[in-house]
């Protein structure tokens, strides 16, 4: 087995589907909608012959011309979900309907309280009856199946599950929660006790969809995994895809084999809200605007590509580019390119295909030497706009190379390299005093934007940090407070907590000083505009804010060697930072194999039991996750473009042979994380209970 077998199955599953809309208008909700963009988007269901795609809405209808209808849902047949459907059937005329939902019947059976499994599929049964109800005619056609239509394949290194992108491992918060509920000798004394049937029901069956997600993929492929995890959510979501029902067949039976380790995003926060990663497309997915609807891509400006004016209403007149070139075998080589490189060599990459992409054409090209500038990029992009054939033909790659100008260009950047600077600075003075005096340095940074400094040195509001970076430096500083230099424990605590009562009302003074809220505001405070944003409001959101930061370094306190990402300053060498994923792999790795007490293998099964007991007075060879030349690195709540060229080099330096694929949630910016830290209701996913 190869990566490529894994890669190319999100394609295959979607075929499933795709045989089934001939003729028909498909209904399709947006997470569905963001995994078919990455397999070959709207143009492979019209060229299978459906008659035209629709949203998944209550507001959305078919004509009497049009008796067929497809639907495809990420989540359960409850709720809302079947609210839209039978909206949607009774104003139109259908005849026949098919229902696809990416969550298994065994999910189902679980979300309506039945334990024991079923051959049959009741549920979907018992709903197809609902649809022919509802079209008005018991004769008329119904079918209800489940197609784990769930993987979106970003690149030959990466699979995403758009579905599960607000999955994130639980926190300090959600352990008080957690424990709230239960009787007081229940009560767990840290997140790693916290098992399955301690979680609430959205949670698990969340899990379990995903285990099944999993477990469909190494089904189709005929995989034996053996499941290691690193973090309390990664052991729960290890355990349920080791103890599924077909996994446990596998390991009987299964002809291939591979080695799947489970991470913890709140393993490593540093890695994810740093400025460190000189990676393009870290840059693109920060300062260009998601695409509607989708969690990873981004809108591309194409007015370069036209000869229409720019004005006010442009960007809503002409539709996006984007970053997914399904269609265009030399996009998705630079696409490759652009994520797993270093910037500076992927903006060279970029130049250098536009420049062989145009001479190709008998483009009218002027070389020029030095940097690679973006009106350099725009001007070779531009040249397309007098061929509609090549424009036509390399329309893949112009998006790119108007990604990468639009964010060589962009405003924001300036801001990213400032902090950038702050945070090598925050990491050389962790190492020389202790966590509140390093914290205090952030304090003068906590300012209104457009305030009187910023007009006596001439700078812009979007020149100056906002709170956005602001709160980016906090979780970062918060991520590593462990690292600090120890202090008196009465008198830190005392200075701390007045510390953070200061930081909590400049940053207050701050959110509420914006002239307008960005969508992280917006969520962090439940105000869409500055005029519904009260002081109290502001005070409230940032103060529960702290409550999860003061967790923030204590996500390791249970490894026993894996405990710090932080390496201090030894006098010849600066501080640095040291990714916990670059620390994995080099224990996986490890020419003598050792066995790290931090990755915990999960593939139990009686067997391993068994080898545990004897392990106590006898040597007994356990699974390692380098057995195997095939290995999934699975990251719960999401992985960086910058991670994903670290295991790359790490995989090339140590051990050449193995393939490496990443798994994930979703592909991360900076501020994805205070998001999914302080405004996801991690115990309360949306699965459409």
């Amino acid at each position: 087995m190869t990566t490529e077998d894994f890669t190319h199955f999100p394609v295959k599953t979607w075929e499933k589907v795709l045989s089934k809309v001939k003729k028909a208008v498909v209904f399709m909700d947006d997470k569905c909608a963001e995994t078919l963009h990455w397999c070959g988007g709207a143009a492979v269901l019209l060229e299978a012959g459906a008659r035209n795609l629709k949203e998944f809405s209550s507001f959305e209808a078919c004509g009497v011309n049009e008796p067929k209808a497809v639907f495809v849902v990420s989540t359960l047949l409850k709720g809302t979900t079947v609210d839209i459907i039978k909206d949607i059937i009774s104003l139109s005329h259908f005849q026949y309907c098919i229902v696809v939902t990416t969550v298994a019947h065994s999910v189902h059976l679980l979300a309506n309280n039945v334990t024991t499994e079923m051959e049959a599929s009741p549920v979907f049964s018992q709903f197809e009856e609902k649809l022919c109800e509802w079209m008005g005619n018991m004769n008329y056609t119904a079918e209800v199946m489940h197609v784990p239509v769930v993987f979106a394949p970003v690149s030959q290194q990466l699979l995403l599950t758009p579905m599960f992108a607000h999955l994130f491992p639980l926190l300090s918060p959600d352990l008080e929660s957690i424990n709230a509920k239960r009787p007081e000798k229940k009560r767990f004394g840290s997140l790693v006790d916290v098992d399955m049937h301690a979680l609430p029901v959205e949670l698990q069956l969340e899990i379990k969809s995903l285990a099944s997600a999993l477990n469909s993929v190494f089904e189709a492929t005929a995989t034996k995994v053996e499941s290691f995890a690193v973090g309390p959510m990664s052991r729960i979501i290890a355990g349920e895809l080791a103890n599924h029902p077909q996994a446990k067949n596998r390991r009987k039976t299964a002809p291939n084999k591979a080695s799947i380790i489970f991470v913890d995003r709140t393993m490593d926060i540093t890695g994810a809200v740093g400025h460190h990663g000189d990676n393009l497309v870290e840059k693109i997915l920060s300062v260009l605007n998601p695409l509607h609807g989708h969690v990873t891509d981004v809108q591309v400006d194409m007015l370069e590509l036209t000869s229409l004016q720019r004005t006010p209403h442009s960007q809503t007149t002409l539709a996006p580019g984007c970053l997914a070139q399904t269609q265009s075998p030399a996009a998705q080589t630079l696409w490759e390119a652009m994520l797993t490189n270093k910037h500076k060599e992927a903006v060279m990459e970029v130049h250098r295909q536009l420049v062989e992409t145009a001479s190709k054409e008998k483009l009218p090209i002027k070389m020029s030497m030095g940097r690679v500038t973006p009106e350099q990029l725009c001007s070779y992009i531009q040249l397309f706009r007098s061929s509609w054939g090549a424009l036509e033909s390399h329309c893949g790659v112009l998006q790119l190379g108007l990604a990468t100008a639009q964010t060589l260009r962009h405003p924001s950047l300036l801001r990213w390299d400032a902090c950038l600077a702050f945070e090598r600075l925050l990491l050389q003075a962790l190492g020389d005093s202790d966590f509140h005096a390093v914290l205090r340095q952030l304090l003068p940074l906590i300012k209104p934007r457009g305030g009187e400094d910023s007009t006596t040195s001439g700078r812009s509001r979007e020149d100056e940090s906002g709170p956005e970076e602001l709160i980016l430096l906090l979780v970062y500083l918060y991520s590593l407070a462990g690292e600090a230099q120890p202090a008196d424990q009465h008198t830190k605590e005392v200075h701390l907590e007045k510390l953070e009562m200061e930081l909590i009302g400049a940053l207050t003074l701050v959110i509420t000083r914006e002239i307008e809220l960005s969508p992280l505001l917006q969520k962090l405070t439940g105000c869409a505009n500055p005029e519904e944003l009260t002081t109290e409001r502001a005070h409230s959101a940032v103060e529960e804010m702290f409550v999860t930061l003061r967790g923030l370094s204590h996500t390791r306190d249970h490894l026993k060697q894996l405990h710090s990402v932080y390496t201090a300053s030894d006098g010849v060498h600066q501080a640095t930072y040291r990714p916990f994923l670059r620390q994995i792999l080099e224990e996986v790795f490890h020419p003598d194999r050792l066995e790290c007490p931090d990755i915990e293998h999960m593939s139990g099964g009686l067997t391993d039991l068994l080898k545990t007991g004897f392990s106590m007075f006898m040597k007994v060879s356990r699974p390692h996750p380098s057995d195997n030349s095939l290995l999934f690195l699975f990251l719960v709540g999401g992985v960086t473009p910058s991670e994903l060229r670290l295991i790359k080099e790490i995989v090339a330096a140590h051990k050449p042979g193995t393939q490496v694929l990443v798994l994930s949630t979703r592909l991360l910016r900076p501020t994805d994380i205070p998001e999914l830290l302080f405004t996801t209701r991690r115990l309360l996913p949306d699965i459409g209970v």
